[in-house]
């Protein structure tokens, strides 16, 4: 067990001498005096002595300052109530906002979907006519090669 002057337990616990002095007049901290000193134990009753009476201490200067008037409490609990309505009003109108705008992004991918299964069709049908013109050009090609070996023919006869 480590045993301090007053002097240092003054400085660890923050009490002033009439307070520590009250204390040890009503047993509450172990003392020794030697040498004309007197010595605290910090240990015993630390917890549960000193806090307490430091308290005490205050709210014997502060009682006063802790009275609350009715007003003052009865326009507290008015301004919460008004920003909680204004909060609610707030969720109402947000939740208000993203069900329109998620409307709007519903008919925005509908209207898309629509044209890009217009293009498919569109794609498919240009694809088919661009295969029919290559079959055309094929046919063409052969005619005019078949055409044109017969006038070599006729031409080296």
């Amino acid at each position: 067990m480590k045993w301090m002057s007053d002097t240092e337990y003054m400085e660890l616990t923050g009490l002033e001498m009439d307070a520590i002095d009250d204390l040890c007049d009503r047993g509450k901290l172990s003392v020794k005096v030697e040498d004309g000193v007197r010595y605290i134990d910090p240990s015993k009753g630390a917890q549960e002595v000193v806090v307490p009476a430091k308290l005490q201490e205050l709210s014997k200067h502060n009682t006063h300052e802790m009275i609350v008037q009715p007003e003052f409490v009865e326009k507290t609990i008015g301004t919460i109530i008004n920003l909680h309505e204004k909060v609610l009003d707030s969720k109402d109108e947000t939740l208000q906002a993203v069900k329109t705008e998620n409307e709007f992004l519903r008919e925005a991918l509908a209207s898309l979907q629509e044209l890009y299964d217009e293009d498919r069709k569109t794609i498919h049908t240009l694809q088919e006519q661009l295969k029919l013109s290559q079959q055309e050009v094929e046919f063409m090609r052969r005619k005019y090669k078949l055409m044109w070996n017969k006038a070599i023919d006729e031409h080296t006869n």
